[in-house]
């Protein structure tokens, strides 16, 4: 039986690392953070994730007082990476390929996005490459973080018919200037503040794991967007009060 359409949202743009894939930046940022003796803190985190990685890696040359390039403290982050990787493998997170396919059969348009080239995409969702349409993947590292971009100028779309679903506070924040409908997933990592700093910024639906983007989800979402209540009550939801009939979870 078909699906009914959708009154208002045309695509949704996905996250590749924390949404499609497991968090493998935290940790790691976490690990080199801790091993040049300062705390980790939600101002570190917001100042790394999400960033062009030129403008994270002199941030980190910053707050660590290290004297290192640009180009050396990125050579740093990405051989601890590697071995963080080949300890904890990148994987594929329970219910993406079914959260692919539930945004797919309610006639949505899918592009994949984040800060690493296309073929982190190929290699590690290349199986599932036809769920996605136009062109599949977007790197944002010289336009982070990309929602305008992708929502007019790879989609082509108001800003009300694209639907972001991402494990960072800073997209949400974007999201939320522009008002694009936006459903956080943070990383479960333990030390992270994703899901606080989503909080803060009036995030209406965080889900702890993809199953949660069901379609009574995309639904109310959907109609939020039509009657441009994406972002609405935002204070209210920063500061932990539940809104239209507790959707805030």
């Amino acid at each position: 039986m078909p699906h009914r359409p959708l009154r208002t949202l045309r695509a949704a743009a996905v996250n590749i690392d924390g949404v499609l894939l497991n968090d493998t930046f935290s940790p790691v940022i976490h690990r080199l953070v801790v091993r040049h003796g300062l705390t980790y803190t939600a101002e570190l985190e917001r100042a790394f994730l999400s960033q062009p990685q030129l403008t994270a890696a002199r941030a980190f040359a910053e707050a660590t007082g290290s004297t290192a390039s640009p180009q050396d403290v990125l050579s740093a982050y990405f051989a601890e990476r590697e071995r963080h990787v080949r300890r904890h493998p990148l994987v594929l997170l329970d219910g993406a390929v079914a959260l692919l396919r539930r945004l797919r059969s309610l006639g949505l348009e899918i592009v994949c996005y984040g800060g690493l080239d296309k073929s982190h995409f190929d290699r590690h969702l290349g199986p599932w490459a036809s769920l996605f349409t136009g062109p599949r993947y977007v790197c944002t590292n010289d336009f982070r973080p990309g929602v305008r971009e992708i929502t007019q100028d790879v989609l082509g779309r108001d800003f009300a018919q694209v639907l972001f679903i991402d494990d960072v506070a800073a997209v949400a924040e974007r999201a939320r200037e522009l008002d694009v409908p936006f459903i956080g997933h943070p990383s479960s990592f333990p030390y992270g503040f994703q899901r606080r700093l989503m909080r803060e910024a009036g995030v209406r639906h965080i889900v702890p794991d993809l199953s949660g983007i069901d379609e009574a989800l995309l639904r109310a979402v959907d109609q939020e967007s039509g009657e441009g209540g994406v972002w609405r009550d935002t204070e209210a939801v920063s500061a932990g009060v539940p809104v239209r009939g507790g959707e805030f979870s």
